[in-house]
């Protein structure tokens, strides 16, 4: 990054610029706010009013102050990259910039007075005691996109790929190298290469390998409704499949050409051709499913239904983070951000949290209704309608509109790892039982099927992880529902 480039960046979500002189302390508070939030980058020896260049080649002393701030002002400690970029300072005299890029943090770091920060927009946010509690929730479930992938090899990933992204972000150092030395695509443990489930979706030359549901499907239905059995209505169902940035692009495109245009005689007597939706909602929606989704749930794929007068996108996954039917227009928590990074460098994630917004102004602007977002048990539902059919949308009584303040979105699963790390199993059968609970809905009463469709098993494998879960007594047998059912117990699960 050069000093041009630094210079240009607007302060944001991911970006904060600081002069020489901060106070050590202080410094912690953006340190701390970027680590909890999607990280960033924070430029010190730039006056942040002016954008003027002192450097910091001026007070050695100070500069070794502000590298240990990470080490002395934050706990836990921050892992901080730095780089000092060379540049004339407002004086004329060679100097440094020295950037600081904080990658995002599986804990929740607090400055020397234990106060925790969000990043919201350009400023930092202190958190509650609630808003601290559901950030330790969150981060715990957060980084599915980190854990390694059970059997993947090196050979899985397209080098070729890797190559075009890291041309595009100004990476200098070989594919390989980016994959070892970045946000931990690719690890080393014992002698054997370990890699991430961000590597596979976004670099894997077919992901679907290994999640096959990480895929985006196209329904057209006739009318207004969703009809089943003899009145079943779909007009057409195409799957999207492949990495991340293809899925992205294939569903997108294919939206696009069933989108109707209508052309009418303008007061200044030209013709007017408009969409029924807006070409940043439609790709919006869809890009938000992709970013946001929660890939360590492996029952279903991501649906984008179209009706005569509406777009029905559904994405696995709740609400993440701290986003609250409050304050979903001004807070932003990234589920996947290795994801959100990626898509951004291709354009196809704005600034982070400009998204909801600039839907809603882009519908007002053309007359029509505002997004709305619903929720069930495990699956987050975005609804835009084209204003020219039913004015209300059938939706089921168990999907709770998020507008709503007084319903409380639901909290998130204890995670079963807890429950399972120090019993004597296998890894990979560890591994299939947390796939699983991740993958079913709270509370659902499941058997072999179920267990089949989720970890895409054989009836007879899927009968071994339950007999391993009854024998770890996390699940009970329920009666009345048939014979080889099952429940998990959720006294085990609070413990």
């Amino acid at each position: 990054m050069t000093i041009e480039e630094i210079l240009a960046l607007e302060e944001g979500q991911t970006f904060d610029r600081k002069s020489i002189r901060i106070d050590s302390k202080t410094l912690a508070e953006p340190l701390c706010t970027f680590a909890n939030a999607d990280g960033g980058i924070i430029a010190i020896g730039i006056t942040n009013s002016k954008r003027q260049i002192e450097g910091v080649d001026g007070d050695i002393s100070k500069l070794n102050d502000l590298l240990r701030v990470p080490l002395d002002y934050c706990s836990p400690t921050v892992e901080v990259r730095t780089e000092l970029v060379p540049c004339n300072d407002m004086h004329g005299n060679d100097n440094h910039v020295l950037l600081m890029f904080v990658e995002p943090s599986m804990q929740v770091h607090a400055n020397q007075a234990d106060e925790v920060y969000m990043r919201v927009g350009d400023k930092s946010k202190k958190l509650s005691f609630e808003d601290r509690t559901q950030l330790m929730y969150d981060k715990g479930t957060r980084y599915f996109e980190d854990s390694p992938v059970a059997d993947a090899e090196l050979d899985d990933i397209d080098m070729d790929y890797v190559q075009e992204y890291i041309r595009k972000i100004g990476y200098s150092k070989t594919p390989l190298e980016y994959l070892k030395e970045n946000k931990g695509f690719v690890k080393e443990k014992n002698g054997k290469l370990l890699i991430s489930t961000a590597a596979i979706l976004l670099f894997g030359k077919y992901p679907q390998t290994y999640y096959p549901r990480a895929r985006v499907r196209f329904i057209r239905y006739e009318g207004t409704e969703e009809k089943f059995g003899t009145h079943m209505n779909v007009i057409t169902d195409v799957i999207f499949d492949g990495n991340i940035l293809k899925m992205a692009k294939d569903s997108i495109s294919f939206l696009d050409t069933q989108i109707k245009e209508k052309t009418y005689l303008g007061q200044d007597g030209m013709f007017v051709t408009e969409e029924e939706y807006p070409k940043f909602v439609r790709q919006e929606i869809v890009v938000n499913a992709i970013t946001h989704r929660d890939y360590s749930i492996k029952g279903t794929d991501i649906q984008i239904k179209m009706f005569d007068d509406k777009i029905v996108v559904e994405s696995p996954g709740k609400l993440p983070g701290l986003v609250k039917p409050e304050n979903i227009r001004t807070t932003h928590f990234t589920r996947n951000p290795k994801i959100a990074e990626f898509l951004k460098a291709y354009k196809y994630v704005k600034e982070y949290g400009e998204g909801v917004n600039r839907m809603i102004d882009e519908m007002q602007a053309v007359g029509l209704p505002e997004p709305v977002f619903y929720r069930n048990n495990f699956m987050l539902q975005t609804i835009v309608k084209n204003g020219e059919r039913n004015e209300k949308v059938p939706i089921e009584a168990q999907k709770v509109p998020i507008e709503n303040e007084k319903v409380p979105i639901d909290p998130p699963k204890v995670p079963i790892e807890k429950l399972i790390d120090e019993k004597s199993i296998s890894e990979i059968m560890k591994r299939s039982i947390v796939d699983f609970y991740n993958g079913i809905e709270p509370n659902r009463i499941f058997g072999r099927k179920e267990v089949s469709e989720i970890l895409g098993y054989s009836d007879r494998n899927a009968g071994k992880i339950i007999a391993f879960m009854k024998t770890l007594n996390i699940i009970e047998p329920v009666k009345g529902k048939g014979k080889g059912k099952y429940i998990f117990k959720l006294d085990n699960l609070d413990e």
